[in-house]
């Protein structure tokens, strides 16, 4: 991620040559404040602006509390609010921005320039217009199918949406258990349309998997009867109608958010998605599914002023791409679609894809070809952009009449790999948002050789799990006493499994030795021990190594390491008793080496006249197991240490009490 400099852009962004754009033309504004002083919020209290879950997600990576998430001073936009004819709209904490609406602006922004604390006004939208059903601009025409649920083969589970979920091997994670549970995804858009009554998401409403919604637009918390676009997206993550549509992440739970007003495109609806994104943020959000984009906005605001250039798509210019790079910088993995594009004049990604920490996804069809309408990359600053690509032709969608059906875009693409992304991470919260982001990269299909198309290509999140696994296992031993102890720690479920080889003294390659099967249910973290007799082992080098097997096919294992461990003398062929020290004072250690385990085994201790004075249980593994005794009651003499396994003496060894 690349360091910004929080401050200079804040007076910046919209600091333009407005001449263009009038009091007649504009009446909702842009208001940048100069500082948060007098702020009543502290960094010593974040309880006080962010959710406890977000508390634990800096925590977790270390991410440290700076000025952006301070809340805006009340009492500055108290003085906005007191303005006459002044409505305030949005407050950006990260921008130190607010939007305003008024009936009179010439003289509401001189009373608000009046203000010391502010720096600029600036307008940034016409008068809101009444709402337009129709696809947002970042949207081109689709072609839409209905159609029966679809039972064959292997695709019985997911029905039609089978492809665009095996497309990652996306069904690898599902069967690990990971499917969404505790994650928390935040969907950008243009409105939900019948999200509260069609078929795809009766799973998701009745186990209350919709956390919250908010529409930035309309200042209300309701979005059901808005827009449809951003309904079809959020059901390429949470559908679950099983054999007919299920999604990629269908046990996360979602904020769902209304950002775009879709009727137009005005430059303050970069802003509501920062403010959205920092709503997504104080709620403990992971992920953020965005399928939005901007380059060219409607009249008034369609002038060089407002319109974003292409020099501009370098991830640190646009208001939306410096707020989707500070979400990633609190620790949220931000999804964005890349923009359709690719056969129009512009060509390019749009913003907030050119964000250096969001990853961009491009559009494929289920061959894997890139969708002409898929915008070209890279970024102006030479990032490798679309990151990744899903599928983006005829994805499968839940429409509001109730039909399941298809469309296309880079719009589904985004959101279709968002929620595997949410699953994935779901299995290695270890890992920073960024971390997760490399490891899809390096799963792509053409990660060798990207592209300015699809970037790293489609990725594979069974190489991903694999991958990031590989580098979470840890594993240590030691050698004592005759016997090998191995200890390692890994990410696992019950049909896994874990081969133990060993290549000792004058072998020249490793053998099996042993197996071990995984933990569980549900992918998660679990650590083991093994133990290895060195009886009848010559003296010398041992080397170890734990083979983790994932997936029977190509590629589905790998070594967690290699541990290396030295026996400097041979171990005895046969059973031996030591007793440590001997004379002994008040403790005393019988050492008992073994080719093979005792599990019926008893210990006994005579004096000399043949009394038995102790007799206890013992049971011992393949190897050296010490006994400790406390013998400080026995009178100074001599006595003798008898093992038993069965009814069968072992050995009997005299030692010396002082």
């Amino acid at each position: 991620m690349k360091r910004m400099k929080l401050g200079a852009w804040f007076v910046l962004i919209f600091s333009f040559a407005v001449t263009e754009v009038t009091a007649q033309t504009a009446s909702r504004y842009l208001i940048t404040f100069r500082n948060k002083a007098t702020t009543p919020f502290s960094f010593a209290v974040p309880s006080q602006f962010l959710s406890a879950r977000s508390i634990e997600r800096r925590r977790r990576y270390a991410i440290p509390l700076d000025s952006t998430d301070l809340p805006v001073t009340p009492s500055y936009v108290d003085s906005l609010r007191s303005v006459p004819t002044v409505t305030v709209l949005n407050v950006s904490r990260w921008l130190n921005q607010v939007s305003i609406q008024t009936t009179d602006p010439a003289n509401a922004l001189a009373a608000i320039n009046r203000f010391p604390f502010v720096i600029t006004t600036s307008p940034i939208a016409a008068r809101l217009t009444a709402r337009r059903e129709g696809l947002p601009e970042v949207e081109q025409a689709v072609s839409e199918r209905t159609f029966a649920a679809n039972t064959l083969s292997d695709s019985s589970t997911y029905g039609a949406s089978y492809t665009q979920v095996h497309m990652h091997n996306g069904e690898f994670l599902h069967r690990l258990g990971l499917r969404g549970q505790n994650m928390v995804i935040s969907m950008m858009d243009a409105g939900y349309l019948n999200y509260l009554t069609v078929k795809a998401f009766d799973s998701a409403r009745a186990n209350n998997q919709i956390l919250g919604t908010h529409d930035f637009v309309a200042r209300e918390s309701s979005v059901n009867e808005d827009h449809p676009h951003g309904m079809q997206c959020f059901s390429t993550i949470a559908a679950n109608i099983p054999g007919q549509f299920v999604g990629t992440a269908p046990k996360a739970s979602f904020y769902l958010y209304r950002t775009e007003e879709a009727a137009t495109e005005y430059p303050i609806e970069e802003l509501n998605w920062v403010c959205a994104a920092e709503k997504s943020d104080s709620a403990g959000t992971d992920v953020i599914s965005s399928s939005l984009g901007y380059f060219q906005f409607d009249p008034p605001f369609n002038t060089p002023d407002y319109n974003h250039t292409y020099a501009q798509m370098n991830g640190n210019t646009t208001t939306i791409a410096i707020g989707a790079d500070l979400a990633a910088k609190k620790g949220l993995l931000v999804v964005n679609a890349a923009g359709n594009e690719g056969s129009s004049p512009w060509r390019y990604i749009m913003t907030p894809a050119d964000g250096d920490s969001v990853l961009a996804v491009g559009a494929v069809n289920v061959a894997g070809r890139v969708a002409a309408f898929s915008s070209y990359g890279p970024s102006s600053d030479g990032q490798v952009k679309p990151d990744l690509a899903s599928l983006g032709v005829n994805t499968v969608v839940q429409h509001p009449n109730n039909a399941i059906g298809t469309s296309s875009g880079t719009s589904y693409a985004a959101p279709n790999l968002a929620g595997l992304i949410a699953c994935l991470w779901q299995g290695f919260p270890e890992f920073s948002n960024m971390q997760i982001i490399e490891a899809l990269r390096r799963s792509g299909s053409i990660a060798s050789t990207p592209d300015t198309r699809i970037g790293y290509g489609i990725p594979d999140v069974k190489k991903a799990t694999i991958d990031l696994t590989k580098n979470f296992a840890t594993a240590t031993g030691n050698l004592a006493q005759c016997k090998t102890t191995l200890r390692w720690t890994s990410k696992d479920v019950a049909s896994m499994s874990y081969e133990i080889e060993r290549k000792g003294p004058g072998e020249t390659v490793f053998s099996k030795i042993s197996q071990r099967m995984g933990t569980g249910n549900v992918f998660g973290t679990h650590s083991y021990t093994f133990s290895d007799s060195l009886i009848n082992r010559p003296a010398g080098t041992f080397e170890y190594r734990i083979r983790q097997v994932m997936d029977t096919t190509q590629g589905g294992d790998f070594f967690i390491s290699v541990v290396s461990l030295t026996n400097n003398a041979p171990c005895s062929t046969t059973t031996r008793v030591q007793v440590l020290p001997n004379p002994a004072n008040n403790l005393l250690t019988v050492s008992i080496a073994t080719a093979e385990a005792i599990t019926n085994g008893r210990l006994l201790i005579h004096n000399l006249a043949g009394s038995l004075l102790y007799s206890a249980a013992v049971n011992v593994e393949a190897g050296a197991t010490p006994v400790r005794l406390n013998i400080s009651h026995f009178t100074n003499g001599k006595y003798f240490v008898t093992v038993y396994t069965g009814a069968e003496k072992l050995t009997t060894v005299p030692f010396i009490k002082l």
